[in-house]
């Protein structure tokens, strides 16, 4: 618990520009699900997913202003630095996420089928959702560790690229099960436990950072982020060769898209998503790997 001396209501949690944009984001989410609720309307997995990430973004913000705005995250056995800066930079990712889904699925210039209303709503839904990806943006643009600032680590680069690795594992994963017959061969079966594996070492990583538990390792934390992020370049490095040979090689798959193929319920569409993500993810883990060298990492901020 912090001193009880002083005041109780801790203003600068609404007045500070981190709190104004964490007030626009409680503002720009509780916009966009309630015009899509009232008259925009949704539907199909596409739609539940919009919905659930602004409802979801909405609660957890709520709950963030009103910790730091009551003190009481000083209640919580959690490290708040931590989790404030893995929460935003994970909100940033859903809510573009939505922000392009719903207005690519459900936005249309023309009334038919629907009302003029209904797409009005709709477009209105679409631009606020594009300001609430902006304002969770902010947040991680104003949180983020600068040089030579003592900081929690996951406000560091490596710590945000560590929100973005699960979340293009997610992807990688949701093409995985959408008939992406990666059982067919041993290869392209590693190359799931590799992302597999990768993901919930991150997920580890991130859970030990938040909740503030990194001294439950043997050895020093960020030496065993290098050292995991080290292996996970390699593991990727692995998985980027041998993916597209086992799919996109004619001896083993087809290099083009089969003409026969439905769309949206092609396997070879599925193997391409991955192939990219997998790219990107590699990408992500040599930046990650070039900064968690020099980050030094202070644990209960």
């Amino acid at each position: 618990m912090e001193s009880t001396g002083g005041p109780y209501l801790n203003t600068a949690a609404v007045t500070s520009p981190v709190g104004i944009a964490r007030l626009l984001q409680m503002m720009f989410g509780c916009t966009t699900f309630s015009l899509v609720a009232h008259r925009g309307g949704f539907s199909a997995a596409y739609g539940t997913f919009c919905m659930f990430v602004w409802t979801f973004c909405f609660a957890i913000t709520i709950f963030i202003i009103t910790c730091e705005f009551t003190r009481l995250h000083s209640c919580l056995s959690i490290s708040w630095g931590n989790f404030t800066a893995a929460f935003a930079m994970l909100a940033t990712l859903m809510s573009v996420t939505a922000a392009v889904i719903y207005p690519l699925y459900f936005v249309q210039l023309h009334c038919y089928p629907i009302s003029c209303e209904v797409r009005d709503f709709r477009i209105a839904a679409s631009v606020f959702a594009g300001l609430l990806f902006l304002a969770y943006a902010a947040e991680v643009f104003l949180t983020r560790a600068k040089p030579g600032q003592v900081t929690s680590y996951m406000a560091t680069v490596s710590g945000l690229l560590k929100i973005v690795q699960a979340f293009v594992a997610c992807i990688i994963f949701g093409a995985l099960v959408n008939d992406s017959q990666y059982g067919r061969y041993v290869a392209t079966q590693w190359c799931v436990a590799v992302y597999s594996f990768c993901f919930v070492v991150t997920v580890v990583v991130v859970a030990l950072s938040v909740t503030g538990k990194t001294t439950l390792l043997w050895f020093p934390f960020e030496r065993f982020v290098v050292i995991y992020t080290l292996g996970a370049v390699l593991l990727y490095v692995s998985a980027a060769v041998i993916w597209p040979v086992f799919c996109f090689d004619s001896k083993y798959g087809s290099a083009r898209r089969p003409s026969s193929c439905a769309k949206g319920q092609c396997p070879w569409d599925s193997q391409l998503v991955i192939a990219i993500f997998t790219y990107v993810n590699l990408l992500l883990y040599v930046v990650d790997l070039a900064y968690s060298q020099r980050i030094r990492f202070v644990p209960h901020l």
